[in-house]
């Protein structure tokens, strides 16, 4: 059986809530410490338990170099009495700040703003492996990459304020330690709950997720449950979706460690955690050779227009549509028609006939559940020159069968850098092997 790692985001996601669910999932404290010591970054790492709407969670702070001073300094004046000292922007949400947000109130210290190759040549420098430099300092391109497109602006020009601050360094960089250190590459997450309301930043209030968060999301499945703050921070963004390969329920799975992360805050109706599971993938009884139920609906048109195939097409796929394809075939009295075929869950049946008969010629549609067997499919990203390419990857039974370059991604590289789709593709290909070598 394989290990399976599965992030239950009900109440959002942030770096410092990552941190502290895979501490408590068994993550060893001090020699996560020992390694994040490495980035020559003058900070304390506190570990607490701490109760939310009852519920017992780690919670994790990260304290720069001026606040551990502030925090002594305060210690010694009250005579050695512990103080409770926060890194959070005072912010009306649940989590740690977005980049540019502006402070509700001042500390005495400064957080630092960070260009990528300053963080990048921090991370270089670490005693991370390579493969965790290389997903670190790829995190943070893609944390870079998104301001740059929020801000017209060269990557290169990026800095990236408070999450390039101590605080959201070593929360992205002590997720990648730790996840590393777990070992586990089926990463399933829950789709996330990213809250709702406005949060106020530097460029004014923006309906939430902000701008960073929402791009970063771009593609993962993601509601608001009602609350009226904060749930899901860039960090939280960034590391779910630079991890999870899945999105969707519990997967089946034995479970053997447990870990829950806290956040900020403390609500009253529901505890402000980040849970995540760890256990063996597990094939349910009443699943096994049973595959999987879709409903096939087809119909044959020998007089529509074949520039109208395409748009049909994609508004099937957007409609919920698995697969859409055309094949040639001789209808009745020798006419040459085209026979459209859709695979779909057998819910979506209803919708995709009304846009069958709504967007074509047909007047009629027959259709008939069949079972079909699929490979587990998964997204790994790799870096090639000139930006990041997804490689899709089957696997059966826990055995990688097929990995394949997204060929969007190539050609989006190749148009950006000259290069010949096949280099991007052949270069990308390359850059998954070597990381799945390191992570054997």
């Amino acid at each position: 059986m394989s290990q399976v790692l599965y992030f239950d985001c009900f109440s959002g996601a942030a770096g410092d809530m990552v941190l502290g669910a895979l501490i408590d999932a068994g993550v060893p404290v001090e020699e996560l410490r020992r390694a994040l010591g490495t980035l020559g970054v003058g900070h304390e790492l506190r570990v607490s338990r701490v109760l939310r709407a009852g519920l017992s969670a780690t919670r994790v702070e990260v304290l720069d170099a001026g606040q551990v001073e502030h925090a002594h300094t305060h210690e010694h004046h009250t005579h050695g009495h512990h103080a409770h000292v926060h890194h959070e922007h005072d912010h009306d949400h649940g989590h740690d700040a977005h980049p540019h947000h502006s402070h509700a109130h001042s500390h005495p210290h400064s957080h630092g703003h960070r260009s990528l190759a300053e963080i990048a040549h921090l991370i270089d420098h670490s005693a991370l492996s390579a493969a965790g430099k290389t997903k670190a300092v790829a995190l943070f391109r893609r944390l870079a990459e998104a301001e740059a497109a929020i801000h017209q602006m060269p990557v290169e020009d990026v800095h990236l304020h408070e999450v390039g601050a101590v605080d959201s360094i070593i929360d992205i960089v002590g997720a990648v330690f730790a996840l590393e250190w777990l070992g586990i590459d089926d990463i399933v997450s829950s789709p996330l709950n990213v809250g709702g309301g406005t949060v106020e930043i530097a460029h004014g209030r923006f309906p939430v997720p902000a701008p960073a968060t929402v791009r970063l999301l771009a593609g993962v499945p993601i509601y608001n449950s009602g609350s009226q703050v904060e749930l899901v921070t860039p960090t939280g963004a960034l590391l779910m979706s630079g991890y999870a390969r899945a999105y969707g329920a519990l997967p089946p799975m034995a479970v053997r460690a447990i870990g829950y992360g806290a956040g900020r805050r403390d609500f009253e109706t529901s505890p402000n955690v980040l849970r995540v599971l760890i256990g063996e993938r597990v094939q349910p009884a009443a699943a096994v050779n049973a595959g999987q139920t879709v409903v096939k609906i087809e119909c044959e048109i020998d007089d529509m227009n074949p520039q109208l195939f395409g748009p049909v097409s994609d508004r099937l796929l957007g409609s919920g549509a698995l697969d859409v394809f055309l094949t040639p075939v001789q209808m009745k009295k020798g006419r040459p028609g085209t026979l459209v075929t859709v695979l779909a869950p057998p819910a979506a049946r209803d919708a995709l006939c009304d846009i069958l008969f709504r967007e074509t010629t047909t007047i009629g549609v027959r259709f008939e559940e069949v079972a079909r067997e699929t490979l587990d499919r998964t997204w790994v990203d790799v870096e090639v020159v000139g930006g990041r390419v997804r490689i899709k990857v089957a696997s059966r039974r826990g055995q990688t069968l097929n990995a394949t370059p997204e060929f969007d991604d190539c050609l989006r590289v190749a148009d950006a850098t000259g290069r010949p789709v096949k280099d991007v593709q052949a270069e990308a290909m390359h850059a998954w092997l070597a990381l799945s070598k390191d992570r054997k």
